[in-house]
């Protein structure tokens, strides 16, 4: 039935969060778009309601019911000033709501993480992005959905030098970068939202589900289909069915490990 799903959304104001949230809102899927937020959106609409937070004082009562949430927090060690506040962003704040969320009873928890994320890698925002993904695995979410894209390209309000160059020379290596090494390709963020919509209405349910680049960059929203149309039924997004056709399936990679899952308490953020 459509019309009767409820998403909240962290992270809203930048190059993902900011596409999700308009087409969370124009989807006939969700009647309610929640937002917490620590700046007003540039974006209203009926089912918005946005609730201006610092993300370090949010709370159990700033929680609302939805059926998942999306965190599309992140930053830049430049952008944060420090070590120390580049680790608020990407891996405390995080991790606090994904806590809140957890014992608020959300099923489903959807991240962006990076692509090469590992709690053991050399890279510093690796090894962030990977303890986070750590983490969160360990709070054993009924259905939790990690995203893993490359360098994500858009039009940003802030200028970034790194991202800049790297943009142009991923312009020209993109079409270079075919079979195996297509995950290497950057995507835009737009594309990145479109699938993070597609995973919370067509993803696997399972506990642990990582979503490579270039699976992100594959993802498009099954056609709509009138009851009865049958031939164009068969084209609804089934996982199954992609097997044999251009655009491959979204693989799974299952990394939980049971042994290690602990209960998540009330507070686990702090």
């Amino acid at each position: 039935m459509t019309g009767m799903r409820s998403a909240l959304v962290v992270g809203a104001t930048g190059l993902v969060g900011s596409s999700l949230v308009k087409l969370l809102c124009e989807s006939e899927k969700y009647i309610a778009v929640n937002v917490i937020s620590r700046r007003k959106l540039n974006f209203t609409h009926p089912k918005l309601n946005v609730k201006i937070r610092e993300f370090d004082q949010i709370a159990d009562q700033d929680m609302e019911f939805a059926h998942e949430i999306f965190c599309c927090l992140g930053t830049t060690i430049k952008k944060a000033g420090s070590q120390s506040e580049f680790e608020k962003v990407d891996f405390e704040y995080p991790l606090s709501i994904a806590a809140l969320a957890k014992n608020y009873g959300v099923a489903h928890f959807i991240v962006i993480s990076a692509m090469g994320a590992n709690d053991k890698a050399m890279a510093n925002y690796s090894r962030v992005k990977g303890k986070l993904e750590k983490e969160l695995i360990a709070m054993n979410f009924p259905q939790l959905s990690i995203v893993r894209p490359s360098l994500i390209i858009g039009d940003r309000q802030e200028f970034r030098l790194g991202e800049s160059i790297g943009a142009k020379v991923m312009k020209i290596m993109n079409p270079l970068l075919v079979g195996p090494m297509a995950k290497f390709r950057s995507i835009p963020a737009n594309q990145i939202a479109l699938a993070m919509l597609n995973i919370a209405l067509n993803g696997e349910k399972q506990s642990v589900t990582i979503y490579t680049s270039d699976q992100l960059t594959a993802m498009q929203m099954p056609v709509e289909v009138k009851m009865g149309d049958e031939a164009s039924a068969e084209k609804l997004f089934n996982w199954d069915k992609y097997k044999d056709e251009e655009l491959p399936p979204v693989d799974k990679e299952v990394i939980i490990d049971r042994s290690k899952i602990k209960e998540v308490e009330r507070g686990r953020g702090e």
